[in-house]
């Protein structure tokens, strides 16, 4: 196996090694395979994304496919990160009863993560091991941790995670958690701007409203100079 640094995380390569006295080295291994192993120092951020019962648990309003085995694949990352004395912060979906992001008020959503109740919460099996950004208590709409927008005016307001993250010096961040192809893309696409930022895929499902989504959203990622991991 030989590895190469790549900035946030070290390029891996998986796979048998050459025979002996290969002289042509990477190009002549067989079944290899490309694979970006994500570290964690004192100055990242490790932020888990809306890993909820509405969107983790099968019995949740708006499940997301594969969303409940996201939550030990979390779980790992969260305690990496802690190993490493990283920072960990969660963000929570909290919306009032009714709030233009519904679809029974005129958006396209089913009712999820209201106030209170058990689809809001935090899965039970998530490692919840720091503090937490609550979005949309007002009604605002967006998927970005970052940002909330009006859904009247549009007009967006900071959240207070990017506060969080410069008052501790963090210039790296890893994104994990639900859902891959809105809220942790979104928010990926907002802490790029500012940040050293990659999105663990196997960390994270898709809702897919369209087939393909996802993986659109990880080519948009890319694009956007977010590391995949």
């Amino acid at each position: 196996m030989s590895e190469i640094e790549l900035g946030h995380g070290q390029l891996v390569l998986v796979g048998e090694e050459g025979t002996p006295g290969d002289s042509h080295g990477l190009s002549l291994l067989p079944a290899c395979s490309l694979q970006i192993v994500i570290s964690y120092l004192l100055n990242t951020a490790l932020i888990v994304v809306d890993v909820q019962n509405d969107f983790a648990d099968p019995k949740g309003s708006l499940f997301v496919p594969g969303g409940d085995a996201v939550v030990p694949r979390v779980n790992i990352e969260v305690m990496r990160a802690l190993s490493a004395g990283a920072f960990v912060v969660y963000t929570q979906d909290w919306h009032p009863e009714s709030t233009p992001h519904f679809e029974k008020d005129g958006g396209i959503w089913p009712v999820h993560c209201v106030q209170g109740t058990w689809g809001a919460e935090f899965h039970p099996g998530l490692e919840l091991s720091g503090p937490i950004v609550q979005n949309g208590a007002n009604g605002e709409d967006g998927y970005s941790g970052f940002t909330m927008r009006d859904p009247i005016s549009g007009k967006e307001t900071p959240t207070a995670l990017r506060g969080m993250l410069d008052e501790r010096g963090i210039e790296k961040v890893v994104v994990v958690g639900l859902a891959l192809d809105w809220c942790v893309k979104e928010t990926a696409l907002d802490a790029v701007k500012d940040y050293e930022t990659s999105v663990i895929p196997d960390a994270s499902a898709s809702v897919d409203l369209e087939p393909g989504d996802g993986q659109r959203a990880i080519e948009e990622m890319r694009k956007s100079g977010v590391t995949i991991g």
